[in-house]
């Protein structure tokens, strides 16, 4: 039985449920940053993924990037699973611009995270929603 680890849960809030992946907002304004989680019971590794699965996987990730790039004309879309701190596999995906506070380097501890107000939230939560209903549509 999948269960979402609980510094994911802490440091997140959810935004919808795709086939495959549970799709989160990192609660940090300072940068549009999804974190995707294959709701996989013990998957730790990518290369563990599987292989009915990743298709979906690399769909879901490209979904989320384009609507990443569609709502912030990102310059750059970052995709990282590192999984150093929890365990659990889940991928981030970042909308990077030129101008953010960390550019051209990684966006960990770069800054401290700031985290988004509650009516800003809501608002944000409702865009990703719909740029991420958009995005899964077109393909």
């Amino acid at each position: 039985m999948f269960v979402l680890h609980e510094r994911l849960a802490a440091d997140t809030v959810e935004v919808c449920e795709w086939p495959l992946c549970k799709v989160l907002l990192l609660n940090d304004s300072t940068y549009p940053w999804l974190v995707l989680v294959p709701m996989r019971d013990g998957l730790k590794e990518f290369h563990n993924v599987a292989a009915a699965d990743r298709a979906a996987l690399m769909a879901e990730i490209d979904c989320a990037s384009r609507a990443l790039q569609t709502l912030h004309a990102s310059d750059k879309i970052n995709v990282a699973a590192l999984g150093n701190m929890v365990p659990q596999l889940h991928i981030h995906v970042i909308s990077r611009l030129t101008t953010d506070p960390a550019w051209p380097g990684p966006v960990w501890a770069a800054v401290e995270a700031v985290p988004y107000d509650g009516a800003n939230l809501s608002a944000v939560v409702g865009t990703l929603r719909q740029a991420l209903s958009a995005a899964a549509a077109s393909e």
